[in-house]
């Protein structure tokens, strides 16, 4: 049986993961990360924080980096050089290959890089677009809006192959990394909606569905390559767009005086992984 069938026969479970790729079974790698070190940020607009503060870009670009995402918060915590490619839209693909006019995320690594994180898969999976998508066919039915489409268990797969490909990477190119993926922050109630969250119940259990799988594909692919898994869905779980006090935004009318970034975190939000990813990475 080839690798790749071996991994959508675990994808299909829910359980995709390495097996006999490089990295395989290793423990997380307790490499320190001391001031000065050289910090890579790969991901998705989950890691960029479009619509937070300030930009982190002069001039912007249309990957959206705020200078106060996660990966900026910690490097300044911790001194540390960082390159933060995050591109809002990017998808594991851009992290392996070209986007336009954007070299690979990952040719961002050096030899001398000390600290990798990534935050990737949402938009593989049509998470964040679908989430929209269904939001604006609630309140306007008449747009050209669709719902929260449920992937295939082949796009699930693909996301797990690629995931892997990621993290071998990584410590290929940057043999001292540390290497941590983060998970995406929680959006939904883990049941019901409110004014914030106009879904159709429907939608918001299939997007429910997409985060629980990627989460899932995500640590296992962490444990699997010698990686630090950081829950950020586990530390923002009660703060989703529906809580008293919200680190997500939700669906409501655009402002142009507060431009904010549907169903993406808060700054709020990026200073809690932040704090935790500086807590997990100890002295």
């Amino acid at each position: 049986m080839t690798t790749a069938l071996r991994i959508l026969g675990l994808a299909l479970l829910g359980l995709a993961g390495p097996l006999d790729l490089a990295g395989a079974g290793e423990a997380p790698r307790a490499t320190a990360v001391p001031a000065g070190s050289h910090y890579v940020a790969l991901g998705s607009s989950f890691a960029a924080g479009p619509g937070i503060t300030q930009p982190a870009d002069v001039p912007g670009t249309r990957c959206a980096r705020s200078a106060d995402n996660y990966a900026h918060q910690l490097a300044r915590r911790r001194g540390l050089e960082l390159t933060d490619v995050s591109c809002s839209g990017a998808t594991t693909h851009h992290l392996l290959a070209a986007w336009n006019e954007l070299p690979p995320q990952l040719d961002a690594l050096r030899p001398d890089t000390r600290l990798v994180t990534v935050t990737i898969g949402g938009n593989d999976l049509g998470y964040m677009a679908g989430l929209i998508g269904a939001s604006c066919h609630a309140l306007q039915p008449e747009a050209a809006c669709r719902g929260v489409p449920a992937p295939s268990e082949r796009e699930y797969a693909g996301v797990a192959e690629r995931l892997q490909r990621i993290a071998v990477q990584v410590h290929r190119r940057s043999p001292q990394a540390r290497l941590v993926f983060v998970d995406y922050v929680t959006v939904l109630p883990p049941a019901g909606g409110c004014a914030l969250t106009p879904l159709p119940e429907a939608d918001a259990e299939t997007a429910r569905a997409i985060d629980a799988r990627l989460r899932q594909i995500t640590a296992t692919v962490a444990r699997g390559n010698g990686a630090q898994l950081l829950e950020a869905s586990r530390v923002t779980r009660a703060h989703h767009a529906c809580a008293a006090e919200p680190w997500i935004n939700g669906y409501a009318k655009p402002d142009p005086a507060a431009p904010q970034a549907f169903y993406h975190p808060k700054l709020a939000g990026m200073t809690a992984v932040a704090e935790a990813l500086d807590q997990a990475l100890g002295r």
